[in-house]
């Protein structure tokens, strides 16, 4: 029984977060496709370049928002409110992790879009807010500080999504187990890997810096 609840809340959340905000609003406010601006990129960043700071900024609280409500879902099914079992604490991070972990695997490959979607960073702060706001407020002061001081908005999330992990582990230790923190890293993972060509124009020294037309997309 327990194994069909994580099952179904890995589908949940894969479906939840394959939702392409940006594609959609894009499409439906200005009847062009994001796809074809810029990055390509589906995110908030990306859709800024559509001249409509008013639908980036949407876009980044649906994109977060999806990931944050995904994690609630399992987070109110873990405790019985849906009819189901209530989990123990560890059961219960785990439920959560597996569903946010599928909302931003779902926002990166959405089958809507060919699996071509975002690079997962504003879902996975919408996931690592419900489970642990702490961790994420640090490694958002990191992502900060990394762009102040380097310009480049993608290093930034790179180096937020390296920490972030072992952040979580830390504020989480009585309820972590290995494949908690598998997931998490997993998602960092997913986000460092979306950001590959980010970080070869970095090195290559192609890459815009904050404030100046390019190709950073969230």
């Amino acid at each position: 029984m327990l194994i069909l609840t994580y099952i179904s809340f890995a589908v949940i959340g894969f479906l939840l977060g394959s939702i392409p905000f940006g594609y959609l609003l894009v499409r439906f406010f200005t009847g062009s496709d994001i796809r074809t601006m810029g990055s390509g990129n589906i995110g908030a960043t990306n859709v800024a370049r559509s001249g409509n700071k008013g639908l980036a900024l949407l876009t980044l609280l649906l994109d977060a928002g999806k990931g944050f409500v995904t994690v609630q879902l399992a987070i109110e099914a873990s405790h019985g409110r849906f009819g189901g079992q209530r989990l123990n604490e560890r059961q219960i991070l785990l439920l959560a992790m597996l569903a946010g972990f599928c909302a931003v695997a779902g926002h990166m490959f959405t089958p809507w879009l060919k699996f071509k979607g975002g690079k997962g960073v504003a879902t996975g702060c919408g996931v690592f807010f419900a489970l642990s706001a702490m961790p994420l407020m640090v490694t958002l002061g990191i992502f900060v500080l990394v762009v102040l001081c380097t310009r480049y908005v993608s290093l930034g999330s790179v180096v937020a999504s390296a920490v972030f992990p072992l952040l979580f582990l830390w504020w989480n230790r009585p309820r972590m187990t290995p494949l908690i923190f598998l997931l998490a890293a997993g998602v960092a993972f997913l986000i460092i890997y979306r950001h590959k060509e980010n970080l070869a124009r970095i090195f290559a020294g192609t890459e815009s810096r904050f404030g100046r037309p390019g190709r950073n997309a969230v």
